[in-house]
């Protein structure tokens, strides 16, 4: 294998040889056909599996079987039939029509070969035409020109797989047992990804793993925290272990933009988009779902954009993102989307839809799962003018029983918020006035878990403060909404209890003329972040909910992300590559003290690694929180531990310091000494180095400062 430069290398070469590297564009290099210098790719086994890279094979070539079979007469009428239908789905290259004729009877042999400019309107054509019915007596029988080579190569006969040996893999949960009860997170700057722990009894991270060109765009953890998803040209692949990222599997998808996982890490999407070779045609898109243990395709979507485009926002080339919502809880039994009138629920048994139909719903425009049950909020705008109301509805799956209703009158737009154990759904509904000049907001709650549903429904004092912000408490009751007019909103706290009657809503208090334009609480509730982001420059407060009352107040300058841990004990303030300077991120403590701060230069991400749900009930949880002085003796003395430890550290560092000053110290009375004789010398024999050479005198100075006449009378 060749020698592997280091980049100090590479500059002090290209600093030899006059080689300015700022202006290299490195992309353009190519290497010579066959030659990787012995650095082989990652990937290269990726491509002797599969053949991806489809624009060098056959991957635009279809094969359309079952036509007409006619003589030398008919040929170009039927031609001009097959090119009029397949010039509809895409552009056929010239000369790309190809019917072959038998030689002896001069008739057409009833199949052709079409040759397409791209591959993906080769799949659209397959996917549309198979099955078409030019008449009764000839049904198109479609199928791609590289599938035929690969039926050609299956054997006559059937040879049972060969069965490898079983070979148990690293834990993958292993991370959670560590015995600081650390938690990981991963970052990425510049073309390093890095995994690390986050060490805040040393106030600084430990590294884990690190791994330059990782990822071609970006990484994501999957919701449990088992997998560490990486993005390439040719797909995605997922990474697991607590110290080593092993790749478990590839999902190979060209060109893959998105990633989404389902909330069990059962299944991945995965989405990509292609520019149409018309340009008045809009992208070409591609969905698939993986099996995320196996790296099978369990369902492909495929289809223009504008047909992923209804509902939502974000995403990339107008689409919706992501365009399938799963349903909550850990089975992974159901996913949706919303369609032009419909929505599209899926069961993930045999990922068709739920009873072979999709659910009606004129005009629909958005939907929410809840985060625990199979239930869909669905919600629709007005319609005619304000003659049909808009209306919220909440819909039993799979059943389709709806559960609850309730419109909405004078409607401009609405937003749904469900709490994180689907006890209750916030709508935040924006209103007319009477004159249409304006708008106010209030909220509908409902009250999931109790019987029919009830609804309250909640308006600020001010029903004209704009809603900048609005968060539900993690596994809690309350939530907080920050309104008002910038620069300094209000920030009010509300409860669904009210005393001894749960069942209604209350106002806990309000905080006036705050810097805040973002909520974040903690994931374990009781302390919330009221963060001032992007125009406030990084202003934080750190808020206990419970006793009402500022912990801290902090500034992190031109912070752009917040990420609480898993645990809530402690909380990242990032500031990522949107900003030139000062890029990195500083750890805090839960009630805000700062721990420690990493500067990294072209930071792009800081992802915490999700933890799964407890094992323990809430009987059990509840339990260890009375008891929690009995459990805490132990880490309080490790960590008395780790201090003695750090001190101890601290005071060999000042040691070392000091000795190292007196080192230097003595070594500049020595020099003076060597040199005196040379300092007489210059000056003609005078020893002017002592200090009683010199004469010390005090001197009086005064100053008039001010002058001021004033009349006394002698009365």
């Amino acid at each position: 294998m060749a020698d592997v430069m280091s980049m100090e290398d590479i500059r002090a070469t290209a600093a030899r040889l006059n080689v300015d590297l700022s202006s290299l564009d490195l992309d353009s290099i190519r290497l010579p056909p066959g030659e990787d210098f012995g650095v082989s790719s990652d990937d290269e086994d990726l491509k002797v599996e599969e053949s991806l890279e489809f624009e060098e094979g056959f991957g635009n070539i279809i094969v359309v079987d079952n036509l007409p079979v006619v003589p030398r007469e008919k040929f170009e009428k039927l031609e001009g039939v097959v090119r009029k239908i397949y010039s509809q789905i895409g552009v056929i290259k010239e000369n790309g029509l190809l019917m072959p004729v038998d030689p002896e009877t001069q008739k057409t042999l009833g199949y052709c070969f079409i040759e397409y400019n791209t591959p993906q309107e080769a799949e659209l054509a397959k996917e549309k035409t198979h099955g078409y019915k030019l008449d009764r007596s000839h049904i198109f029988a479609v199928n791609m020109f590289d599938d035929i080579e690969k039926f050609m190569k299956v054997p006559e006969e059937w040879a049972p797989p060969e069965t490898k040996p079983y070979a148990p893999g690293e834990n993958l949960q292993k991370w959670l047992t560590d015995e600081k009860a650390r938690d990981q997170f991963v970052i990425r700057a510049g073309s390093d990804t890095e995994v690390l722990w986050n060490d805040a009894r040393q106030s600084k991270p430990e590294l884990v793993y690190k791994r330059t060109y990782w990822t071609e765009s970006f990484v994501q953890w999957s919701p449990l925290g088992t997998y560490l998803a990486t993005v390439h040209r040719q797909g995605a692949a997922v990474w697991g272990g607590a110290t080593t990222f092993n790749r478990l599997m590839r999902y190979a998808h060209p060109q893959v933009k998105l990633i989404d996982f389902s909330p069990g890490e059962r299944f991945l999407v995965t989405y990509s988009s292609q520019e149409p070779s018309n340009p008045r045609d809009t992208h070409r898109v591609v969905i698939n779902i993986f099996d995320v243990r196996t790296g099978k395709v369990m369902r492909d979507f495929k289809g223009s954009a504008d047909e992923f485009a209804i509902g939502g926002t974000g995403g990339v080339s107008g689409v919706s993102w992501p365009v399938f919502r799963w349903s909550g809880g850990k089975d992974d039994k159901y996913f949706a989307r919303i369609g032009k009138n419909v929505v599209s629920v899926y069961e993930t048994e045999t990922f068709t839809l739920i009873d072979k139909k999709s659910i009606k719903v004129e005009n629909v425009v958005d939907f929410s799962w809840s985060p625990t049950d199979a239930i869909l909020a669905i919600f629709v705008p007005e319609l005619g003018g304000g003659n049909q109301p808009a209306r919220v509805s909440l819909v039993q799956i799979p059943s389709k029983e709806e559960l609850r209703q309730k419109n909405l009158f004078s409607v401009s737009d609405c937003k749904m918020y469900w709490q994180s154990n689907g006890d209750y759904l916030a709508v935040k509904v924006d209103r007319y006035t009477k004159t249409k000049k304006s708008t106010y907001t209030g909220f509908e709650l409902f009250r999931i878990k109790e019987r029919d549903i009830p609804i309250e429904v909640l308006e600020l004092e001010n029903k004209n403060d704009k809603i900048i912000a609005f968060a539900w408490e993690p596994k809690g009751h309350r939530f907080a909404v920050i309104h008002g007019d910038n620069p300094r909103p209000d920030v009010s706290f509300y409860s669904m209890r009210s005393g001894s009657n749960t069942g209604r809503v209350s106002k806990l208090t309000t905080l006036k003329g705050k810097q805040a334009n973002a909520l974040y609480w903690s994931p374990g509730g009781r302390f919330i972040i009221l963060a001032g982001l992007k125009g406030f420059n990084g202003q934080l407060e750190f808020y206990n909910v419970d006793e009402l009352e500022t912990m801290a107040q902090a500034e992190h300058f031109m912070a752009t992300d917040v990420e609480w841990d898993p645990t809530g004990r402690y909380v990242v303030t990032a500031v990522t590559s949107v900003h030139e300077m000062e890029n990195g991120f500083n750890v805090w403590s839960f009630n805000g003290k700062l721990l420690y701060r990493i500067l990294k230069d072209h930071f792009f991400q800081f992802l915490w690694r999700p933890r799964p749900p407890s094992f323990l009930c809430a009987e059990k949880e509840e339990e260890i929180a009375k008891n929690l002085k009995k459990y805490s003796k132990k880490y309080e003395a490790e960590d008395q531990d780790v201090s003695m430890l750090l001190s101890e550290q601290d005071r060999e560092k000042r040691r070392m310091l000091k000795e190292e000053w007196e080192r230097w110290v003595s070594e500049w009375k020595r020099l003076h000494e060597e040199e005196k004789l040379e300092r007489q010398k210059l000056r003609d024999g005078e020893a002017s180095d002592e200090e009683e050479e010199y004469e010390a005198k005090e001197v009086e100075i005064e100053e008039l400062l001010d002058v001021s006449e004033e009349v006394i009378s002698f009365d």
